[in-house]
């Protein structure tokens, strides 16, 4: 498929610039400082069709910034190995990176979503048949629907960023919609 298959730069598949986290805080004077900063790390998934790096996730809402507690929450959400898409009460902020070509399941998360595309182009597709070319910059706010994303380049590496929010059950018509994995998975449920 044209993918090049790199493992440096904390598990980076794709030939996409690695990209940089930058977590802050508050010195004993209350001023701005960098708690911490490193690469992103990265999981690859399909083969190495597909990768994702967890920018940062909360636990609840709104967030408890004092004495750390959110980054202590988000390290011990990283570390039980059980985070799906959602983390239920909370947020996941995750960048995903598409092979040339590929084209991931259908699915749907329990979540409103805000997935913006970074590089290259990708076509949001929708169960009711719906096709919406996404460029660039484009902005896609999924409400708990079913979707898929597919790289329309043969040659060229997508990347979108996405932040999904855990939300109350979706109710359409007096039928209740959940998370559907599809054959995404690879990832736990998400539980909520």
């Amino acid at each position: 498929m044209g993918s090049s298959y790199r493992t440096e730069d904390n598990g980076k598949i794709s030939d996409l610039p690695q990209l940089h986290r930058y977590i802050t805080g508050h010195n004993a004077e209350g001023k701005a400082i960098v708690h911490s900063q490193n690469d992103f790390e990265w999981k690859s998934f399909a083969e190495g069709e597909l990768a994702f790096s967890v920018a940062y996730t909360t636990s609840e809402f709104p967030v408890n910034l004092n004495k750390d507690a959110d980054v202590a929450e988000h390290t011990r959400v990283l570390e039980s190995g059980n985070l799906g898409l959602v983390n239920p009460s909370g947020t996941v902020f995750r960048c995903v990176d598409f092979a040339p070509g590929y084209a991931c399941g259908m699915h749907r998360t329990q979540s409103l979503d805000y997935g913006i595309v970074l590089e290259g182009e990708v076509d949001m597709v929708l169960d009711s048949g719906e096709v919406h070319p996404m460029k660039r910059g484009d902005v896609a706010i999924q409400r708990a629907t079913q979707h898929q994303w597919v790289n329309k380049s043969k040659t060229e590496w997508a990347r979108m960023m996405f932040v999904l929010q855990d939300c109350q059950p979706l109710v359409v018509d007096g039928q209740e919609y959940k998370e559907d994995l599809g054959t995404n998975s690879g990832l736990p449920p998400s539980g909520n």
